[in-house]
């Protein structure tokens, strides 16, 4: 049976004035899985998260958190009950202390954790007495992040989380969040534009490019379907038009047929030989290509 699905979105559009954000955008984020919400600047991750978290309503179509309905007031605070979160902004209070902030955001959570809140004060080396303008961009993250684990929440939203961090304190970060969403049985959905943080934690992915769901599924599952199909021709390449499904791209470039094939690319290859190419090599795909691919512009 199936993970029930704690993040569910279908034909979910948002325009703001004549522009669109979203067009369509379909999600599904399974329960306790590390979700990584990959896309370019723009392409709609931070409007999504708003209308999951009911900071922004949708245009049109539906989204869901925890089965509840996103766009009803009621039920948002439920969600919201339920959820962590850490924006890209860091928006905190700059006058306070670390502990003064900690014990603030404390008392709204019921289920706040300080046995977390201690050990990620501890390994983040964050000073209690420190005031928060005088903290670094990456401390700041750090504290942020702190903020959103300790609330002993099911669902964990995380906009660009590694954000102002050097590549030490974003590995730290980033085994954490591996270590915290085993421990806790928590789902984890995080946005992000560095492919290589994605790769290295999330289990299940989407990429998403202007406002709609490019790409999505488990990685290992992606990994393994994707190849790359290149074909060497005496002369100049053909331009064919393939039957069999899963072709994603061709591209030609003098003898050269390069072809992206998400399945079925047996019998992709199949149709290839049929052309008389003087070689043909097949190889696997990387997530990045897997992206490059999927953002890329209409030839």
């Amino acid at each position: 049976m199936a993970d029930p699905l704690v993040i569910e979105t279908s034909g979910l559009q948002k325009r703001y004035g004549s522009a669109e954000a979203l067009r369509g955008l379909s999600l599904q984020v399974p329960k306790g899985s590390i979700f990584g919400f990959l896309g370019r600047n723009g392409a709609g991750k931070t409007t999504t998260i708003k209308i999951l978290l009911g900071m922004a309503h949708a245009t049109s179509g539906e989204a869901r958190v925890f089965g509840l309905p996103a766009g009803s007031p009621a039920e948002g605070v439920e969600i919201r009950r339920r959820t962590g979160f850490a924006g890209e902004e860091k928006d905190l209070y700059d006058y306070m202390t670390v502990g003064e902030i900690v014990r603030f955001t404390a008392a709204f959570y019921p289920r706040w954790r300080p046995d977390l809140e201690q050990r990620y004060r501890k390994s983040f080396e964050l000073p209690a007495d420190r005031k928060v303008k005088a903290l670094s961009r990456g401390m700041r993250t750090k504290l942020s992040l702190l903020l959103a684990l300790c609330r002993g929440a099911d669902l964990l939203i995380l906009d660009e989380p590694t954000s102002g961090l050097d590549p030490a304190a974003t590995e730290e970060v980033l085994q954490a969040l591996v270590a915290h969403a085993g421990a806790e049985e928590m789902t984890v959905f995080f946005s992000s534009h560095q492919i290589g943080e994605v790769e290295q934690i999330a289990d299940r992915i989407a990429i998403v490019d202007r406002g709609r769901t490019a790409v999505a599924g488990p990685l290992d599952d992606l990994r393994d379907s994707y190849r790359r199909i290149q074909l060497v021709f005496a002369g100049e390449a053909p331009d064919p038009v393939f039957r069999a499904s899963g072709l994603v791209r061709a591209r030609r470039k003098g003898r050269v047929l390069s072809l992206l094939a998400s399945s079925g690319a047996d019998a992709i290859i199949r149709e290839a030989q049929a052309l008389n190419p003087v070689s043909v090599d097949v190889t696997p795909v990387s997530l990045k290509d897997i992206f490059l691919e999927s953002v890329a512009g209409e030839d």
